[in-house]
């Protein structure tokens, strides 16, 4: 079994507001769904195993682009949708943070019986993916969240999570059972972090094949060890600056939805009527379904579709995040009926916005964009978790003095 990656991040405390979770919860059943119809479940788990798909998919959410919180929020509101439609979709989630971890197993063997599966080696699985980030390597990071994600065709991944109280951050790991061969032939490929001393090889008699294999993987070419591993590091910082995005495609994205009209372009007819703003937030949500993996290098960029909670870069839009969910809901309902148009159009218009960063040179002010995110909030339903957003207020007259 192969590790797919890990992702560092500062660690937050807090809660997501229901008004987010709510929303949260329909915004990512609809993305899945989308890409079930599309692409089918195995592509579902391994968009799940990629740390940087799967923090954008955190950030068009509306959680904050680097924290911690995306991981238990994004899982907890993905369990939540998914779970009461798991007969139809053929995906289960099981485990969450803390207590709810350890009802993974007893989780696994209820799903094992319905549909048929082995749930001892599931629950084998899991455990050996917790023990070996938690006990067998042992990096200082405690974990804290552990979710299996679950097929009816039995292919899993597995997402958790770590907390390193010293130094305030958290680390999330990723497995997909895409390249599972054995767990003696192929162990995970390893954890590239900074050191904090001495590795302690696997110590449970369980994981006996594991130890082995990490042994073997000591004699590896590193550059053959770190093809298959990626690793997404965060800053500490909450404000998004223009180092955190690529600016030609959030250029490219602006120019297009902004300063372009949908009567341009004959794909986007079907979405006709939509404005600049709930069209930027679909060009996102697109991306995240339909985009390479090399587009989510940057995280950040997908906090421009929803905000974020704490109000970074700006207030989430509830208006036009209700807005993209209804979109998405629609062609998703028509779709199952046989008519496909809208979800092919959301595919066109990632396909459109792709196209124009080509020939696109980025010459803008990333904050000026922020700021007029935030100026124009109240006017799309801005919320964070501090309250709601009000209307800039008039500069008051400058008296000048006479004296």
């Amino acid at each position: 079994m192969k590790r797919s990656g890990t992702a560092d991040m500062p660690l937050h405390y807090g809660k997501v507001p229901p008004w987010l979770y709510e929303r949260m919860s329909a915004l990512g059943l609809s993305i899945i769904e989308v890409i079930l119809m599309d692409y089918g479940k195995d592509e579902v788990l391994r968009r799940l195993a990629d740390p940087f798909w799967f923090q954008s998919f955190g950030a068009v959410m509306g959680m904050d682009w680097h924290s911690s919180g995306i991981t238990t929020s994004v899982m907890g509101a993905l369990k939540r949708s998914i779970n009461p439609n798991s007969q139809s979709l053929g995906l289960y989630i099981c485990g969450g943070k803390g207590k709810f971890s350890r009802e993974t197993p007893s989780e696994l063997l209820q799903i094992a019986d319905k549909t048929g599966l082995n749930g001892h080696e599931l629950v084998r699985a899991s455990k050996l993916s917790a023990k070996v980030d938690n006990t067998a390597i042992q990096d200082g990071y405690q974990l804290y969240l552990h979710n299996f994600i679950l097929a009816d065709n039995g292919s899993w991944s597995v997402v958790q999570q770590g907390m390193h109280e010293s130094d305030g951050t958290a680390r999330r790991y990723h497995w997909h059972s895409g390249n599972i061969k054995s767990f003696i032939e192929e162990p995970h490929t390893g954890i590239n972090g900074v050191s904090r001393g001495k590795i302690l090889n696997l110590t449970d008699a369980e994981a006996s094949g594991n130890r082995k294999g990490i042994l073997d993987i000591s004699h590896t070419d590193s550059i053959d060890v770190m093809k298959d591993f990626s690793r997404l590091i965060l800053p500490a910082h909450h404000d998004v600056q223009a180092s955190d995005v690529d600016l030609k495609r959030l250029g490219a994205l602006l120019y297009l939805t902004r300063e372009q009209q949908p009567q341009n372009f004959e794909d986007l007819l079907m979405l006709e009527g939509v404005g600049p703003r709930t069209m930027q937030s679909l060009a996102l949500v697109s991306e995240v379904i339909h985009g390479a993996p090399s587009r989510f290098a940057d995280p950040a960029r997908f906090s421009f579709a929803h905000g974020g909670k704490d109000g970074h870069p700006f207030p989430v839009p509830t208006k036009t995040y209700d807005e993209s969910i209804s979109i998405l809901r629609k062609g998703i309902e028509k779709s199952k009926l046989g008519n496909s148009d809208k979800l092919n159009t959301l595919n066109k218009l990632h396909q459109i916005v792709a196209d124009t960063e080509k020939d696109f040179t980025p010459d803008f002010d990333i904050q000026q964009v922020i700021e007029e995110e935030r100026q124009n909030s109240w006017c799309f339903g801005g919320k964070t978790v501090f309250g709601d957003a009000e209307p800039p207020k008039k500069p008051k007259p400058i008296q000048l003095s006479l004296f």
